[in-house]
């Protein structure tokens, strides 16, 4: 049981760590495909300020990274 919830917070982690990277390298990207997904869904969403909007996004996907590293060192060193 041990084992497989490693594995599964691993590729949590990693995931998220790919996610980090999306947010803080291309974060235009991200937005327009948030404002997707949410015309689907039949909302209609605009930033008010574009600049604070890429900036905010760019420091979630940093912060992203910074916790999804820790977690895994966690992982590594702990191993439960």
């Amino acid at each position: 049981m041990k084992n497989i919830l490693l594995i599964i917070f691993s590729l949590l982690s990693l995931l998220y760590l790919c996610i980090g990277f999306l947010l803080a390298k291309k974060p235009r990207l991200a937005i327009e495909l948030q404002r997707r997904f949410y015309a689907k869904i039949n909302w209609n969403i605009e930033p008010i300020s574009m600049p604070k909007e890429l900036r905010n996004t760019r420091i979630m996907g940093i912060l992203l990274i910074i916790l999804s590293l820790a977690t895994v060192f966690i992982i590594l060193r702990k191993k439960f």
